[in-house]
């Protein structure tokens, strides 16, 4: 079983999963701007991060040395150790809550607000509760002051996210009540849906009214990206958006503490003489459970949909191939993002590896350039953006540099 055993290689571990987790929501989201039913998306996502979890374990799980403490994934498989293993397959759980409430909130907030709310309260439960269970192997003088700075990230953000929806909101409130875009009238007085589908899809999908492409940042520019979006964001309200972020973010705080007792059984729950769940084993169960989780919850919401999403079916999902390949991607990203977050963390302690929740840097980036999220904003925008970058960026730093160094386990 290979086994990251090293302070530089966890960080490298880190650095790679705070690049992969913070790309995998913007390819989401992109898909979703783009009009695919976010259920469609989610359901390949989930069964492709669940597949990359399998193939991580089936290889680095049975490669290199195996001991009586350490087996081997498939050998691990059959042995007496349900008692951890459902602690993993309780933070799968957590983690598919969060990731299904997040697509919705990304279309409400933002994807640049809604990873740093989540992040921010992640770390605010989670990394306290890794620190007590890591037997406080991490620096604690350290750790607490990037708690802190992600703390303040989130009052920053929260500020930004209210920042940018005034400057929005005036760019639309200097259009007239009525906006002609190539003579189809678009009614955004009050921020209304906009006109209805033909046949459940617009007509400029159904290529009979040629679209001129508006400049990112203009008003005109926000109004073609609503028609076009699967999830329908003018005249809701805020407070439901930011409520499904902190519920998401309260999910995710939850997922890697159960992993962490999953992996050490720091309750002692465990017989004796049998070894503690390895990560690859536990990332199995994790990711098992959280595909589970998310496809169970998906195709009830083709049947049952919410926020006026339209009703679909399995058959059309089975069918709709158009953006399939960004959502496979997408769960290839989540899945080995995973991964190196508990390879680190097992390797530095959970606490320490809680900073690869420093995502929304990368997502933020992502939302700059690939969305035009905050494209002639005010002045006062930007400089929130700045601060909060730079707040999350400091964070980041502080956890890794508090990262200790764990005990060999002892069964």
């Amino acid at each position: 079983m290979y086994v990251v055993e090293s302070k530089a290689g966890a960080i490298v571990c880190m650095l790679f999963s705070i690049i992969f987790l913070g790309t995998w929501p913007a390819v989401i989201n992109l898909l979703e701007r783009r009009g695919r039913h976010p259920q469609h998306t989610y359901i390949d996502d989930s069964i492709t991060s669940l597949l990359a979890a399998t193939i991580i374990a089936l290889t680095l799980g049975q490669i290199g040395d195996i001991n009586p403490d350490m087996p081997s994934f498939t050998s691990q498989l059959f042995q007496n150790n349900w008692s951890c293993v459902l602690f993993a397959m309780a933070g799968g759980v957590f983690q598919g809550l969060g990731n299904v409430s997040t697509q919705f909130s990304w279309a409400f907030v933002g994807l640049s607000a809604t990873e740093v709310i989540t992040s921010s309260i992640a770390v605010a439960i989670g990394t306290t509760m890794n620190y007590f269970l890591d037997e406080r192997i991490n620096k604690a003088s350290i750790l607490f002051i990037g708690v802190g700075c992600f703390l303040t990230a989130v009052f920053l953000g929260a500020a930004v996210h209210c920042s940018n929806a005034t400057d929005n909101e005036a760019k639309l409130s200097s259009l007239p009540d009525t906006y002609t875009e190539k003579a189809r009238v678009i009614k955004i007085s009050g921020f209304q849906s906009v006109s209805p589908n033909k046949d459940g899809l617009k007509e400029f999908e159904l290529g009979t009214i040629p679209i001129e492409k508006a400049k990112l940042g203009t008003a005109e520019f926000l109004i073609q990206l609503e028609n076009r979006r699967a999830i329908k964001v003018f005249g809701k309200r805020k407070l439901l958006g930011l409520g499904i972020a902190f519920f998401a973010g309260v999910c995710f705080s939850l997922d890697s503490p159960a992993f962490n007792l999953a992996t050490n059984d720091h309750w002692h729950m465990m017989k004796k003489g049998i070894p503690h769940l390895v990560v690859y084993n536990a990332l199995f169960y994790f990711s098992a459970s959280c595909s589970i989780t998310s496809i169970v919850l998906n195709l009830s919401f083709l049947y049952h949909p919410i926020l006026n999403l339209p009703r679909s079916s399995l058959r059309a999902y089975l069918n709709d191939w158009n953006g399939r390949g960004l959502a496979i991607l997408s769960g290839l990203l989540c899945g080995f993002g995973n991964c190196l977050h508990f390879i680190a963390g097992q390797a530095a302690g959970y606490a320490a590896a809680d900073s690869v929740q420093a995502l929304p840097i990368v997502s933020t980036l992502w939302a700059i350039f690939l969305f035009g999220e905050y494209r002639r904003s005010s002045k006062r925008t930007y400089v929130l953006l700045g601060s909060m970058l730079a707040m999350f960026s400091a964070a980041t730093g502080f956890l890794m540099g508090s990262s200790g160094h764990r005990k060999p386990m002892s069964m």
